[in-house]
């Protein structure tokens, strides 16, 4: 007797890209309006090869979902993180918002999350509790650093880091709302230094 397990057909593609274009479509059309035709158009894959990798279309859209909470939408708090002072990493974070909200790479302007998947809670399942995730983790790591800076003595003992980094996270979708609205990145940055002595305020 033979056992030696059939093994599958090796995929053709690559997930991350695939992943990818997937969102761009449900970015574009909304997730309602986007039929799998229209997904399998963009992803270059078949139906068949969709589900096999992914799920039906609603697997789909949750994992487009935890692509860009991982790795697109945090680029501006990657900035936050590593820049070597507060001013700094508040000037960094609305400057990486900025440039993420305007280039044009192939995707919507703006962010996913705020353009797109928001409309979608209450709708789609586990769409809230991903939304809520992405914010709660926004807010804790920038407070996180706040907390630090306050560790060093780079900030008063009561500056109300939680409360300054939601201030900062709600700056972050005013850029983006205002790039949606077809505001020029010099146009976003021209207040820059207002703001981030508003988010630093003792």
């Amino acid at each position: 007797m033979n056992d030696t397990k059939k093994l599958g057909r090796p995929r053709t593609f690559d997930e991350d890209e695939a992943l990818m274009a997937a969102m761009n479509a449900f970015w574009t059309k909304g997730y309602a309006a986007t039929s799998m035709k229209d997904l399998t158009s963009a992803m270059g894959i078949s139906g068949p090869s969709i589900y096999s990798a992914f799920g039906d279309k609603r697997e789909l859209y949750l994992k487009t979902i935890d692509r860009y909470a991982d790795v697109d939408g945090c680029a501006p708090i990657v900035a936050f993180e590593g820049a070597e002072t507060v001013e700094r990493a508040v000037r960094g974070f609305l400057e990486a918002v900025v440039s993420h909200s305007t280039r044009h790479n192939g995707a919507p302007l703006g962010c996913f999350l705020a353009s797109c998947v928001a409309t979608t809670v209450g709708e789609v399942d586990g769409v809230q509790e991903r939304m809520e995730k992405a914010i709660q983790d926004t807010d804790a790591r920038l407070a996180a650093r706040f907390e630090s800076e306050k560790a060093e003595g780079n900030l008063p003992k009561d500056f109300p880091s939680l409360a300054r980094a939601r201030l900062l996270h709600d700056m972050r979708q005013g850029h983006v709302h205002r790039s949606r609205a077809g505001w020029s990145p010099d146009a976003l940055l021209e207040d820059l230094d207002d703001r981030v002595r508003m988010v630093l305020m003792r």
